[in-house]
């Protein structure tokens, strides 16, 4: 099994670059947890980046509590070498993006103190490549 998490199976190998530049609609809300970190941004996540933060806030809660990714990486990137000629076709799958809107909840957690679970979502939002804010969640009445 590889570190990260890639897709099972895809319909197509090779995706289009299209970006969409619109906020989040769906999936921006704590769901399962107390506490989550939203992105503020747009972006394509890399699988090895939410595994990094995965490792960054597992080490701080030392098996207490309930980490939930909410972003799973199924967009495949693919780049060309560097110093190569144009024609030859579309370069391979190089890696593989989770496609993140602003306001995005990435991660969250479940049964540890609020200063606690503010402390591994800082660990985990320094390894982000956007920024990212601290949100509990909303109580309905």
């Amino acid at each position: 099994m590889p570190p990260y998490k890639i897709p099972k199976r895809v319909k197509y190998r090779k995706e289009f670059r299209r970006v969409r530049d619109r906020r989040a609609t769906k999936g921006n809300y704590v769901a399962f947890g107390d506490y989550g970190l939203q992105a503020l941004e747009g972006c394509w996540l890399p699988s090895n980046v939410i595994e990094a933060g995965r490792i960054a806030a597992q080490h701080l809660l030392k098996r207490e509590g309930k980490l939930f990714i909410r972003v799973f990486p199924d967009k495949p990137i693919s780049k060309k070498p560097l110093e190569t000629r144009m024609g030859t076709g579309k370069a391979d799958v190089e890696y593989w993006a989770a496609r993140v809107r602003a306001g995005t909840m990435l991660f969250e957690i479940a049964g540890v103190p609020e200063d606690v679970a503010k402390q591994a979502l800082s660990r985990v939002a320094m390894k982000m490549p956007v920024r990212c804010r601290f949100v509990g969640r909303r109580i309905t009445a």
